[in-house]
């Protein structure tokens, strides 16, 4: 979505003495809650700091519902926020309403109304078409954010060769054999994501808060993800069939459909602007993980998958 938290240590070099003051004055003062733009919803948001960048007001701001000190934080201009008055709730609401009906008609789903956060946005896919040609837009009219280097031009996820032939096998067991993964899985995503954070805290003694926060939006992003972009059209009915009762999806599936996620990062990961520190980090820790996966891929992934005839179903799934 946007800056990390890591920009604030260039607050001070975008501005100098030479720049002139905005003609208008401050909107948005610290600490104060807002509603901001992102993509085609708004979402409620915290400003953490303002000030004069490029003769004009930019805002530091955290989107609520997200942890503190996420790589979502940014930077944005005054035409991205509003006052959270009745009317501007209203308009926010109607937006919702708006995404979510256009979303079901789309995808054939009737509407389930559900509580948004500000990572919901990055899993769906006509959002990030939206937000990937906003931003595009903004960046070709006022230029990068300095320090800060665009992910859509540097994203990259190496998946090990042993892996890849992982995938393969799984799109053949699902598209050519009609064979599912049973579920649910063990170890499930939520056990091996809790298998790695054991695994790093012994080898290195202490953990990064980076690498807990990467592992919380890994599951955070499958969970959004799967029924939209990383299913097999054959595994659709399934999925219904087990996912009910808001159980989350991490807590059902295993490693052959987390891989699946590492397949689409890059496209999700696309439209952002993010410190190129943070980016490095995060690349590392996204391949570091592989390298786990790759270590226990005998204990964490199937040899096979169940025998059992399914029928092709209806709905969007990945394209076989």
């Amino acid at each position: 979505m946007g800056n990390s938290s890591k920009d604030d240590s260039a607050t001070s070099g975008d501005a100098s003495p030479g720049d002139a003051q905005p003609s208008n004055s401050k909107l948005y003062s610290s600490g104060e809650k807002v509603l901001a733009y992102h993509g085609p919803r708004i979402y409620e948001a915290k400003v953490q700091k303002a000030e004069i960048r490029k003769s004009e007001w930019r805002y530091f701001v955290h989107y609520l519902g997200w942890s503190k000190n996420s790589h979502w934080d940014e930077w944005v201009g005054e035409d991205r926020l509003m006052k959270p008055t009745e009317e501007n709730v209203k308009k926010q609401q109607a937006l919702d309403k708006k995404q979510n009906a256009e979303k079901n008609v789309k995808s054939g789903r009737s509407s389930q109304p559900k509580a948004k956060t500000s990572i919901d946005a990055k899993v769906d896919k006509e959002d990030i078409k939206n937000i990937v040609s906003k931003g595009k837009k903004r960046r070709h009219d006022s230029g990068a954010e300095k320090g800060s280097v665009t992910v859509e031009k540097l994203v990259k996820i190496q998946i090990p060769a042993t892996l890849k032939k992982q995938l393969v096998d799984d799109w053949t067991f699902v598209s050519q054999q009609d064979k599912l993964v049973k579920l649910p899985r063990s170890p499930t995503i939520d056990e091996i994501l809790t298998k790695y954070l054991e695994y790093k805290t012994k080898k290195d003694s202490t953990v990064t808060d980076s690498i807990g926060e990467s592992l919380k939006g890994i599951r955070r992003y499958f969970d959004r993800a799967l029924p939209m972009m990383l299913l097999y059209t054959k595994e659709r009915k399934q999925y219904t069939e087990t996912i009910v009762d808001g159980v989350s999806p991490s807590t059902i599936y295993g490693a052959e459909h987390l891989l699946r996620l590492f397949v689409k990062l890059p496209e999700l990961l696309a439209y952002m602007t993010i410190e190129e520190e943070t980016l490095n980090r995060l690349q590392q820790i996204l391949l570091d993980f592989l390298k786990f996966l790759q270590k226990s891929q005998s204990t964490f992934f199937l040899s096979t998958y169940d025998g059992t005839k399914v029928s092709g179903g209806k709905g969007k799934g990945k394209e076989e």
